[in-house]
């Protein structure tokens, strides 16, 4: 779903903070094609909200009361019928935040750090069924965390890609976007995303974060050195 002045994308804002939820409050409503249909200052209101309200995308902060915004999102996501996309934001970039989210199947695990209008284009990612996480958070944790592992045999799966979709997928897997790897590869970005949405497909794979994620657990960016 893409946002319009006529039919916004509905955004729900949970955070304990009431100054950075007032902020973030204020930055939706400064962009025309979004709207803040609901806020919550801790986990549990927000999941109720969320589930009254029925938004587009939730921003859930980590740290919040009662129940912890990895929490929150795993009960929204959870939740029968659920079509909220949710944003996870943190001031910490922990590897067990990262690793929570991710299983939970948020579409973004994000920095607090980000500027403004990289957050807003987020929101936009997020509602449209892409997925992001902070490209710091990426190299670093998920990286890290991959070659603390004896690389795996080589998946049957990866046979159905073609040269061209595991050079993209291996971009991928380096935290690149699609504008970044159809500057490297000399091609359109239309022709990136066809190839992402093969990527998924033939893996049987979620999103691109879980793409990332697959990368590096089968040990696919270590044999790229």
């Amino acid at each position: 779903m893409t946002g319009s002045p006529e039919q916004p994308l509905r955004v729900f804002v949970a955070d304990d903070h009431a100054l950075f939820r007032s902020g973030l409050r204020t930055l939706i409503g400064t962009q025309p094609d979004l709207v803040c249909v609901g806020e919550a200052a801790d986990g549990r209101e927000a999941v109720d909200a969320i589930a009254r309200s029925r938004p587009d995308v939730a921003v859930l902060d980590v740290r919040m009361p009662r129940l912890d915004g990895l929490g929150a999102t795993e009960a929204v996501l959870a939740a029968p019928g659920n079509r909220t996309r949710v944003l996870v934001l943190t001031t910490y970039d922990s590897d067990e935040y990262v690793y929570r989210a991710i299983r939970a199947g948020a579409s973004g695990f994000l920095l607090k750090s980000l500027p403004p209008e990289e957050l807003v284009a987020a929101i936009r990612i997020a509602a449209r069924g892409d997925a992001l996480i902070d490209p710091s958070v990426t190299r670093r944790h998920i990286g890290r965390f991959a070659t603390s592992l004896a690389p795996p045999p080589e998946p049957p799966e990866l046979s159905r890609l073609t040269g061209r979709e595991r050079e993209v997928l291996l971009l991928l897997a380096e935290a690149h976007s699609n504008a970044e790897i159809a500057r490297r590869l000399h091609v359109g970005e239309e022709t990136v995303k066809t190839h992402v949405s093969r990527i998924l497909a033939k893996l049987g794979l979620r999103d691109r974060i879980h793409a990332v994620v697959y990368a590096h657990l089968n040990g696919l960016v270590r044999d790229r050195g």
